[in-house]
């Protein structure tokens, strides 16, 4: 019998012990399938961050990182400038890479390193006991924002593909989800676009995913789904920000 479907070859056969309805598992499955998509498997290197993702390493069947918190952009540059033919990617979240990190981020970026960011933003610090990220939505109830994060007090939600895409060493951008099966697909084409524009030379690229945190909402995982769709979609617009490759000049025929 001829199989369809199947695990990753890039995944290692380690168990997720993510929480239930997490979407850090699904979106490392994707980050796999669209490496084993490419064929660049040996030639994978990947940087953990702090927080929910910080066991990433035990879940991929190449080499890993581990950097401290917030500095994974600057980890991963080191790697890449020292072994340029290697594919750099780093798994992160919004209360490392937003916070923390900004610095990491946005200069990376600004330099145009050639490395893709792999960035779950879902408005919470989830390993740490659902306190307020920068992305926390406004009026959104955190254990440290317990009547609701007020702009006046906690400033207002970043938004990171906003920020970032007007820096010139920027080369592919892009905003996706995993709360249906249409945006899981558009989640992994993106990755692969991401990689793609590493592999290119092109210069910096990021995949930020906007998903879910059951247990830091408070949710059922059905009903963070449905949450996601209605609230974290209307502050976090999805779509491409930025393509170099797409606004290259055209040959005229």
């Amino acid at each position: 019998m001829e199989k369809v479907f199947g695990k990753p070859e890039s995944l290692s056969d380690r168990p997720f012990t993510y929480c239930p309805g997490c979407a850090h598992s699904l979106v490392h499955r994707l980050t796999a399938e669209a490496i084993d998509d490419l064929g660049v498997m040996p030639r994978c290197i990947g940087v953990a961050s702090v927080g929910c993702s910080v066991f990433s390493d035990l879940y991929f069947n190449f080499d890993f990182i581990q950097a401290a918190h917030g500095r994974a952009p600057a980890v991963a540059t080191g790697i890449k400038r020292v072994k340029p033919d290697c594919v750099l990617f780093t798994h992160q979240g919004d209360g490392d890479l937003a916070s923390i990190g900004t610095a990491e981020l946005i200069h990376s970026a600004n330099r145009g390193e050639k490395i893709t960011i792999i960035f779950v933003n879902n408005a919470i610090y989830g390993m740490t006991g659902g306190q307020m990220a920068p992305t926390t939505l406004i009026g959104m109830k955190t254990t440290t924002s317990p009547l609701g994060r007020q702009a006046e007090v906690q400033g207002y939600p970043l938004r990171v593909c906003e920020l970032i895409r007007e820096l010139k060493g920027v080369a592919y951008l892009e905003r996706t989800a995993v709360n249906n099966p249409q945006n899981v697909l558009k989640t992994k084409r993106a990755l692969k676009k991401a990689f793609q524009a590493q592999l290119d030379g092109l210069g910096f690229s990021l995949v930020e995913v906007v998903s879910q945190c059951p247990t830091g909402w408070g949710m059922l995982p059905a009903d963070s789904l449905e949450w996601l769709e209605k609230e974290m979609g209307a502050y976090f617009p999805l779509g491409v920000f930025k393509d170099a490759k797409a606004e290259e000049p055209q040959e005229v025929a």
